[in-house]
């Protein structure tokens, strides 16, 4: 009979991770969705309407004292007429959608080079499918087809951001 796997962490002198992350709370910061051209849209649709989705990941500390964080996950979809023809400029906006959701965890015992890349990916997966129920439903029971967003690379996003902030410079070392 083999030995439990905690007996096996102990003889190995390994230490188990002890890091802990709670979601205590999410929760809709903002919400708007917006039909500028109000009834006479839905009278001029011909086409399907282009949709242009913008996504960004924020995160702030709450609390000096302790390791409380606000992360928040903020989203523009804008769909505008279909152009006239292929190639072409897109027409007026059929509707504007703007969405930040948000939570606040706790992350404990974390090093600190864990933190960033907690926040900025793996809090917004936890939180991403949420996102895309509310973009969903508040696009189709504004009177449209409902908006599904496709899974998000949280990673690549996370590296863009960073390589944004410090950018690698050119030259001999």
């Amino acid at each position: 009979m083999t030995k439990p796997s905690n007996e096996q962490n102990e003889n190995s002198g390994a230490a188990p991770s002890t890091l802990s992350l709670s979601v205590n709370v999410q929760f809709i910061k903002d919400l708007s969705f917006e039909v500028p051209g109000g009834a006479a849209t839905f009278a001029s649709i011909k086409a399907a309407p282009q949709i242009g989705v913008n996504i960004d990941v924020q995160a702030h500390k709450l609390d000096d004292k302790q390791p409380v964080y606000e992360v928040a996950i903020a989203v523009k979809a804008e769909a505008q007429e279909a152009p006239e023809k292929e190639g072409g400029v897109p027409g007026k906006p059929i509707f504007i959608l703007e969405l930040t959701y948000a939570s606040v965890v706790t992350i404990a015992d974390a090093q600190d080079q864990a933190i960033e890349p907690i926040l900025l990916i793996e809090v917004p997966r936890l939180l991403f499918p949420f996102v895309r129920s509310i973009i969903s439903d508040v696009t189709r029971d504004g009177g449209f087809a409902p908006v599904v967003l496709h899974p998000i690379d949280f990673v690549g996003l996370w590296q863009s951001k960073r390589a944004q902030q410090f950018p690698q410079t050119e030259g001999n070392a």
